[in-house]
């Protein structure tokens, strides 16, 4: 079984993930936005992303899994407004593609890792405990988004039980 986890937004990651094992974590395909090139993920360039990496799969041993992001004290409604639309364009393009989609939430995950209240860099720490091949690529402080994603997925393939 294929777990695609995906740290959604703007500055999000997408892990490919399978028995266990990380076979390829991408940034947030994204795109410039209007005069003040502000940026916005790029559906299309997710689209190809996930297909390329899906072609000679069942869509039935495919399962994405989706961080549930919601509205969080203190933040802009401009970002958060951005956050949502990705978060939606995330599901429209795997509803598109018929895969089945997971929705999990932050503090669900974050549990199961022993990651609640803990900073956000934490989460790289973690992943790269479970994961030290991943390492290089999680070698900067903003690859937290990666190491999300990625722990979003361990998470699913620890905790899910088939349903068939």
């Amino acid at each position: 079984m294929l777990i695609i986890g995906i740290d959604p937004g703007i500055s999000g990651s997408i892990c490919f993930f399978e028995d266990g094992k990380i076979i390829d974590l991408v940034e947030m395909p994204s795109m410039a936005e209007g005069k003040k090139n502000k940026k916005q993920v790029n559906a299309a360039q997710i689209y190809n992303e996930i297909n390329k990496r899906i072609k000679n799969l069942e869509k039935k041993n495919i399962k994405v899994v989706i961080e549930q992001v919601s509205a969080m004290p203190g933040q802009g409604v401009t970002s958060m407004f951005n956050f949502g639309q990705s978060f939606g364009v995330l599901k429209g393009v795997c509803s598109a593609m018929q895969l089945s989609m997971y929705l999990v939430r932050p503090a669900k995950w974050k549990k199961y890792f022993n990651l609640i209240n803990s900073e956000k860099d934490a989460s790289r720490t973690k992943a790269i405990q479970i994961f030290p091949y991943i390492s290089a690529q999680l070698s900067r402080k903003k690859d937290a988004n990666k190491a999300d994603a990625i722990l979003i997925a361990s998470f699913f393939y620890e905790t899910y039980q088939s349903e068939e």
